[in-house]
Parts: C-alpha cells; structure tokens; sequence
C-alpha cells in the first residue's frame, strides 16, 4: 500500500496536471497509472476518493467551460491548503501514541 492517505494522492493528481485541475475521471486514471496497488482490488478506493473530493474543503469543484465538452466538472486544490504539502510532502503523517 502507498504511504499516502488518499487526499495525498489526490493533491498529487492535481498538482501533476498541466492546469492544476482534473475530473475525478483523470484522478481515477492518474491514481492507478502511478500506483500499480489500485490497479488491483475492487471499487473502494475510488469511494473513497469520492469522498474525500466532496468532504474535504481543501478541494474545489469548479464547472466547465461551454465550449469544453464532456462528462463531470473539474477539481482543483484550494490555495489556502497549499501548507498541507509543504515542500512536496504528501506522505502519511505519523500518527501520535
């Protein structure tokens, strides 16, 4: 398993695209092209993915353009959790005993 949580991975998908912005299509895509452990297994890690997209505040929704055709609308980060992954940090931080 990855040692990212899946708002990790996420913020890596958005920050990997040319315009910092994806539809949770590519999100899927880009998740299991660079993390060969989601290529195998059911659909519960794009249910969590979902659920991450629309729970957490850090990620915004934003629609598309009418002369951009396709399905579903774009997410991007919210600049004000640009701290979260200081320095390109996206791992799993450590939980405290």
């Amino acid at each position: 398993r990855p040692p990212y949580s899946y708002s990790a991975l996420i913020a890596l998908a958005l920050h990997s695209a040319p315009a910092q912005r994806r539809t949770l299509r590519q999100i899927y895509r880009f998740v299991a092209d660079n993390f060969p452990f989601y290529r195998r297994g059911g659909a519960g890690w794009q249910n969590s993915i979902r659920h991450n997209l629309s729970l957490n505040d850090c990620f915004r929704k934003v629609p598309r353009d009418r002369d951009d055709p396709g399905k579903g609308n774009y997410w991007t980060l919210d600049p004000n959790c640009e701290k979260m992954f200081d320095n390109g940090n996206f791992r799993r931080r450590r939980r405290r005993r």
